[in-house]
């Protein structure tokens, strides 16, 4: 049946396919349709797994900007994944980069997009969270406004964190877009330790206002050189983060030489990036020998290429490409598969 939708969907300009689905899944996680959207998907439980001190009902998620503003929450939680990250969301309202910013590559199932943290604020998602139904794990992923100078880039952080603490099983801190000027660079030095620095000041300090822990990762690029990566690890580890997201999309045109629409400027997502977020797990892996857990992202498209991100060091699993390329019944599988 997915081949079908498919078709239908590929027929549709990228972003405008993509805005249609997030309505019709809205209108699935309603009341009148949500049981026979769910019963019809008849997605399995899973085997509950246990990271950064959150219970998962399985250990397969759904990436960030997928659902940006939380608009379909509960239609994506019908499909069974065991966590949802929403956004990325900023403190205020931004309409991203100019479009066309979404092209896909068909052969190789990839995607390009450039949006540019396009989201409606941390207000409007923060509202539509309080209305979902939701079951599992929400993650709520932020950022920072474009317009925002990269040395006030903390304080953009700080509210999204402010708001987000009490409705977040976990936040996640996006710095490593490649469609926000200069953004990647608060993944490095003084940027990156002031961040973090701050950010974990503000946790503890949340954390006994609510009288909850709420744990905070961080998501990481995969366009980084082994320097950079030991870095960051080492960073990640005097900070004592509670988790970090590898990888985000990547700025490398490697395996797309040639093809239809990859001279596009943006981040690669989807079956081209699949061993280079591997790649970095894996490594990563080695520097933060289990001390601060990886969720791995990137290319995610079977169950034996989640089964090599797990075996590389991930404990938990993104997909959003892979999703757009196979549907629901990869979910199913991996749900099965994966432990």
């Amino acid at each position: 049946m997915y081949s079908l939708i498919r078709r239908a969907i590929f027929s549709l300009e990228p972003e405008t396919a993509h805005d249609l689905a997030i309505q019709a899944l809205h209108w699935a996680g309603q009341k009148p349709f949500y049981p026979l959207f769910k019963a019809l998907l008849n997605a399995p439980n899973g085997q509950p797994k246990t990271v950064m001190g959150i219970e998962f009902k399985n250990p397969i998620g759904l990436a960030a900007g997928a659902d940006k503003n939380g608009e379909a929450i509960d239609g994506f939680g019908a499909m069974g994944f065991g966590f949802i990250e929403v956004g990325t969301v900023t403190p205020l309202a931004q309409e991203g980069n100019a479009k066309p910013r979404q092209f896909r590559l068909p052969e190789v199932e990839g995607i390009i997009n450039r949006n540019g943290f396009n989201n409606y604020g941390i207000d409007h998602l923060i509202e539509n969270v309080k209305r979902c139904r939701y079951d599992g794990v929400l993650g709520i992923n932020i950022g920072k406004n474009k317009l925002t100078p990269l040395e006030h880039g903390k304080d953009d952080y700080l509210i999204c964190l402010n708001k987000a603490y009490n409705y977040a099983g976990y936040i996640t801190v996006n710095i490593s877009s490649p469609n926000t000027p200069d953004l990647r660079q608060l993944q490095y030095g003084d940027y990156f330790d002031d961040l973090l620095q701050s950010i974990k000041a503000t946790q503890l300090q949340l954390a006994e206002q609510y009288q909850k822990y709420v744990p905070i990762a961080v998501k990481i690029a995969p366009d980084l050189s082994e320097q950079e990566l030991v870095q960051i690890a080492d960073t990640l580890l005097r900070h004592q983060l509670d988790g970090v997201i590898a990888t985000n999309t990547t700025i490398s045109r490697d395996n797309v030489t040639g093809l239809a629409n990859a001279e596009q400027v943006g981040g690669l997502s989807g079956k081209p990036l699949q061993h280079k977020s591997t790649a970095i797990i894996r490594r990563l892996h080695q520097e933060l020998n289990g001390r601060i857990p990886i969720i791995g992202s990137g290319g995610i498209d079977g169950v034996t290429n989640a089964q090599e991100k797990i075996q590389a060091g991930a404990e938990l699993l993104q997909i959003y490409s892979g999703l757009i390329y196979h549907g629901p019944a990869l979910i199913r599988a991996l749900i099965k598969a994966i432990r």
